[in-house]
């Protein structure tokens, strides 16, 4: 089976990958469904805190791509497609939050929130999990699923398929 499908769901990684995915996948749907139940704390509410436009939109759009995506990447499911929507809340997360951190003063209109102290070892402290996640699913992007995913499955019935058409 060549062609980007193929490449969407080839993985040679081994199967303790499922860790990672158990560890990606579950952050993200739990952080995803709580912006629907806490949307003033973690959701729409906490973007307007920070200062991003259109938090009420912004809330809800979050909340369903980290659900949706956290729960393909639990079940192995279209993997390498799924990451690339977390990376990039990631990196957003990176440069709206913690970059503030960093600095030690709000920027472009991105609030700074109080804390103890701050610069480089408060933003790492802050960033802990988001660090965490984002190597998670760059990983993922980089080596598949793994061999106990819906990916495997998939792509095991679609060679066989294609085989049978030969």
């Amino acid at each position: 089976m060549r062609g980007i499908l193929g490449r969407v769901l080839a993985s040679d990684a081994p199967a303790a990958t499922l860790l990672i995915r158990l560890m990606v996948g579950g952050v993200f749907l739990a952080e995803g469904v709580q912006k629907f139940l806490s949307p003033a704390r973690l959701g729409s509410g906490r973007f307007e805190k920070i200062g991003l436009p259109a938090p009420e939109v912004l809330g809800p759009f979050v909340g369903t791509t980290e659900s949706i995506c956290g729960l393909l990447v639990l079940v192995g499911l279209l993997t390498r497609l799924a990451v690339l929507p977390l990376i990039a809340t990631m990196l957003v997360a990176m440069v709206t939050i913690k970059l503030p951190i960093l600095l030690g003063h709000a920027f472009w209109g991105l609030n700074l929130r109080e804390l103890p102290s701050y610069g480089f070892l408060s933003m790492a402290h802050e960033a802990r999990t988001d660090l965490s996640m984002l190597l998670g699913a760059t990983f993922l992007l980089i080596v598949g699923a793994g061999p106990r995913a819906w990916d495997a499955a998939l792509r095991r019935r679609l060679l066989a398929g294609h085989a049978a058409t030969e």
